[in-house]
């Protein structure tokens, strides 16, 4: 299994032998996940329930002590549910758990009441109740869904899975493949380590694990055959850490970004980096002879690495030749401009971490709140620490207008900044020339700044935070409202 060092410098670790990864998904031909994890899709309107339960997974392999953990349907990741644009979402969330849970639905823009926050958009669901979900899922893309409540655990534990929209009309793939990313803190006999709420990852690079996975799976191969099309969905679930990837021996083009289709760009060196919550299409053409493998490789520390999983090339060529070239996916109904000249500004610092100037000036805010065992809070967003839905909000606006937010980070460490409801844009610094593809959570690097520009055209009170999980708990999240 691939264990990783969860202390030291921020985002350092250092994996020993351990692998992960599957994938799942619906492609044109083939579609891939692990046994039992598939949801087919079926008629506009069907009805699904996932039960939030307590069962295991062999995060180390096969061949080691199952892992008990918390999942839908007590599997890691949970069910992948699978609709088609413009489709109507039907869940019912039961919880078999001894504590309240929630689902937020991260990167649908959907109505407010559906959006899962706690004490913001619905309230808690308490053991042995339910909470149905309804909503239309406007874009096609690639989406997760995951605990908001007590996140840093239950996410931790192993509550999130992956949502699928499909575009109308089929995209020209083969093969399509959900690879859903993650670290686990383990103990030497396979338990989920309890140091939950830990003030040490709270002021630091937040919950780091030892055994990185995907789809719950140690070092998976991945079934391709030569010159297939294959979509690879990439997602983000760790707590906090940072994804660096590196598919080798092929070229992978980025086809969107955060579920958002984007203007099509080739990796540099087939790398590409996730923050916790990211998530990334890329198409890649199987270009290798059968019987080949290539790895893909989770970069991290300083210089070191670890193959995750692999493409294996079985059968025959399923063609003489790759495909053409690629065209960009079909756009979402997403707003078609930024009026930057009338935006609201905003210039939002983030603040705090360990030794630093905020926390040495007494910035440290009183009992934790939301956090297990800690009794601080370590962060601040515009200043303030908050848990994203207690006080008032960070700002009002008008339905329709524009709202541009500089997050600034003053800290030594990299936050992962996660707007609800809405996707943004990201402006070049320099000027106001927009990249040309939409976020839902950009990382924002230590000691530098990003800045970005949504349409507030979706009403209701909605979350911005830092989706290090421990960060958000402990102090950098607020809410704002749209009128």
């Amino acid at each position: 299994m691939s264990n990783i060092h969860p202390f030291g410098p921020f985002q350092t670790a250092s994996f020993t032998r351990r692998h992960v990864l599957t994938g799942c998904g619906a492609g044109i031909a083939v579609s891939a996940f692990p046994a039992g994890g598939l949801a087919e899709r079926g008629p506009a309107g069907d009805f699904r329930v996932l039960r939030a339960r307590r069962g295991e997974a062999r995060l180390r392999g096969d061949d080691r002590r199952a892992t008990p953990i918390w999942g839908y349907d007590g599997m890691v990741p949970g069910p992948l549910l699978r609709v088609r644009q413009g489709d109507e979402v039907r869940v019912r969330l039961v919880n078999d758990l001894t504590q309240p849970t929630v689902i937020h639905w991260h990167g649908l823009r959907l109505p407010n009441a559906m959006d899962g926050v706690p004490h913001l958009t619905q309230m808690p669901v308490e053991p042995g109740k339910s909470f149905e979900y309804r909503f239309v899922a406007p874009d096609a893309g690639t989406f997760w869904y995951h605990s908001h409540l007590r996140s840093s655990e239950q996410i931790g534990r192993g509550l999130y899975g992956a949502l699928i929209v499909d575009e109308r009309e089929p995209v020209a793939v083969d093969r399509d493949i959900v690879v859903v990313l993650d670290d686990w803190r383990l103990t030497e006999d396979g338990n989920i380590h309890q140091s939950f709420g830990s003030p040490m990852d709270a002021s630091h690079a937040g919950r780091l694990g030892q055994y990185a996975t995907v789809n719950g799976r140690d070092f998976p191969d991945l079934p391709v055959r030569t010159n297939e099309r294959v979509r690879l969905r990439l997602i983000n679930a760790a707590n906090a850490r940072v994804m660096v990837l590196r598919l080798d021996s092929h070229r992978a083009t980025a086809m969107a970004l955060d579920g958002q289709p984007a203007q099509p760009f080739e990796l540099r060196g087939g790398r590409i980096t996730l923050g916790p919550g990211n998530r990334a299409d890329l198409f890649v053409d199987a270009t290798l002879a059968p019987g080949a493998k290539a790895p893909l490789v989770l970069e991290y520390g300083r210089g070191q690495e670890l193959p995750i999983a692999q493409l294996t090339y079985g059968g025959e060529p399923v063609r003489g030749a790759p495909l053409a070239a690629l065209s960009p996916l079909p756009s979402n109904p997403l707003p078609e401009r930024l009026d930057l000249a009338n935006a609201l500004r905003l210039e939002i610092p983030l603040d705090g971490g360990a030794m630093s100037r905020w926390m040495m000036r007494g910035g440290m805010m009183g009992p934790g709140m939301m956090m297990g065992s800690g009794d601080r809070m370590f962060w601040a967003l515009a200043e303030k620490s908050s848990t994203g839905h207690d006080g008032a909000p960070l700002f009002r606006v008008e339905r329709g207008r524009t709202v541009a937010i500089d997050f600034l980070n003053r800290t030594a460490f990299p936050h992962s900044m996660h707007l609800h409801g809405h996707h943004f844009r990201v402006l070049d610094r320099a000027d106001n020339a927009v990249r040309p593809y939409w976020l839902d959570t950009v990382l924002v690097e230590p000691q530098a700044s990003e800045r970005t520009a949504f349409v507030a055209d979706n009403p209701g009170k909605w979350m911005i935070h830092c989706h290090m999980i421990e960060h958000q708990e402990s102090g950098m999240a607020a809410w704002f409202e749209v009128m």
